[in-house]
């Protein structure tokens, strides 16, 4: 890395910013100079990777260079040629010329080097500098608020993490974007809709009639699985995170649960047998062959799982704090494309003086911040209470145990439910169930159904 602290800035355009402990923050302003050398030899080009790689007018340190980078990002978007003379008038015009070093700078910046073939290696060294400098002011800041720190800890940790991530993510854009960038994207969603008629947008559930209703699992929401207990609840979740992780076709996502409830090993042991077809309660009287043909599929089912990106964190009195920061570091290594919470009432409150609903209402929007944050769905089980199961009818959003805010926060709420045909003392999974689709933020509503396979705790797709 190259140090170089000689050139100062001009008259009129403020100073590189200021290190902590009197130390000269990383940067190179001979690989600034070079890469703003390539943009002026093959404008559009180099000034579309820029923005590829996140390069931003903050990203330079020397603040001459930022402002010439935002001119020609203007040039850019407003399609005009990118050259120094053209440059040279647009910033007379804004009359940032004088400020930046006159027209004697620019031709010394665009007569840096010859060919922009090295401008991938300078792309890239100006955006690790950049990255190098905002770790150091967030963690900086960090220290500065250790130090005025009044109480709270887990809410400031979060804070913290918060910011740190969101550095180290060097998102490409403001929180506010403008409309072109959201429309470009729904556009390609509507012309892969229009050519493909059918074709999941999301990650796939495994199941094809709810697939047909919501387009697969879209990310950034929130979507709530809520039952009494013993509906099998738990049972349909894993068939979820299955086929997210090893599909039969198409690419695996990597997939994270949240177990409150169960033990990774439980799962783990509930999961295999259910891929494997295996009746676990023979298992467990120890009624299966040895080296019969139940053995084998378990064997063959280990090795699918042991190959597939499925991570199980069974951590049991997590609060939605701790949930996040886990779920960021996990995200951190290994990108995710759906995760799993097993169940919404069973994480802890940051307040326990709180009353219960505000308890949940705060997890919840949690959960709905994170599918956010990591560009996700997040899958979150939640209990029913006993209204509908009183009435002996089918359960509806005002169902949802404990907290309104539920039903607010969720893009999509998935209610699974006895059969309408079932005998009035049913109580738990039985050979077929209802999925109520009762909420979807962005499509229609509806119920299905779906066989459950007791033996092996399994939902698969109707069959009559």
């Amino acid at each position: 890395m190259v140090q170089d602290t000689s050139s100062s800035p001009s008259r009129g355009v403020a100073g590189p910013p200021a290190a902590p402990l009197g130390r000269s923050l990383p940067h190179s302003l001979e690989a600034e100079e070079y890469l703003l050398s390539c943009c002026l030899l093959d404008g559009a080009d180099v000034v579309s990777r820029c923005l590829e790689a996140r390069i931003r007018p903050e990203s330079f340190y020397d603040p001459k260079h930022g402002v010439i980078f935002e001119k020609l990002l203007d040039l850019y978007n407003r399609q005009q040629p990118i050259d120094v003379s053209v440059l040279a008038e647009e910033l007379r015009t804004s009359r940032q010329l004088d400020e930046i070093g006159g027209f004697a700078f620019l031709t010394q910046v665009s007569s840096r080097i010859p060919t922009t073939a090295q401008a991938t290696y300078f792309i890239e060294k100006v955006r690790e500098l950049s990255l190098l400098r905002e770790i150091i002011r967030s963690a900086t800041n960090a220290v500065e608020d250790c130090y005025a720190f009044s109480g709270g800890i887990d809410e400031f940790v979060d804070q913290v993490e918060t910011k740190i991530f969101s550095v180290t993510q060097n998102r490409v854009s403001e929180s506010a974007k403008q409309m072109r960038e959201p429309t470009r994207e729904a556009m390609n969603v509507i012309t892969k809709m229009m050519m493909k008629k059918g074709e999941l947008t999301g990650v796939s559930s495994g199941f094809k009639d709810l697939d047909a209703l919501m387009w697969g699992f879209q990310r950034q929401e929130m979507v709530i699985l809520a039952a009494r207990p013993s509906m099998g609840k738990t049972s349909l979740a894993l068939n979820f995170a299955e086929a997210a992780a090893m599909p039969p076709k198409g690419t695996p996502v990597g997939v994270l649960v949240f177990s409150l409830e169960m033990s990774a090993s439980q799962l783990a042991l509930r999961m295999l047998c259910s891929r494997a077809r295996v009746n676990m309660k023979l298992l467990r009287d120890g009624l299966l062959s040895k080296n019969g043909e139940e053995q084998n599929r378990l064997l063959q089912a280990a090795d699918e799982f042991s190959k597939a990106p499925i991570f199980i964190d069974d951590s049991s009195a997590l609060s939605i704090m701790q949930l996040r920061a886990k779920a960021r570091r996990v995200h951190a290594r290994n990108p995710l494309g759906f995760i799993m919470v097993d169940y919404l009432q069973l994480l802890s409150p940051t307040d326990s003086k709180m009353p219960r609903e505000q308890q949940v209402a705060e997890a919840s929007r949690g959960l709905k911040s994170l599918a956010k944050e990591l560009d996700v769905p997040v899958l979150v089980l939640s209990q029913l209470n006993r209204s509908s199961e009183k009435e002996n009818r089918t359960p509806k959003l005002a169902d949802l145990r404990e907290s309104g805010s539920i039903e607010q926060d969720a893009d999509v709420v998935l209610m699974l439910a006895r059969p309408k045909d079932a005998d009035e003392k049913f109580q738990v999974a039985a050979d077929s169930a209802e999925l109520i689709v009762a909420k979807q933020r962005n499509g229609p509503v509806g119920e299905l159904k779906l066989t459950f396979l007791r033996d092996i705790t399994r939902f698969e797709n109707f069959h009559p």
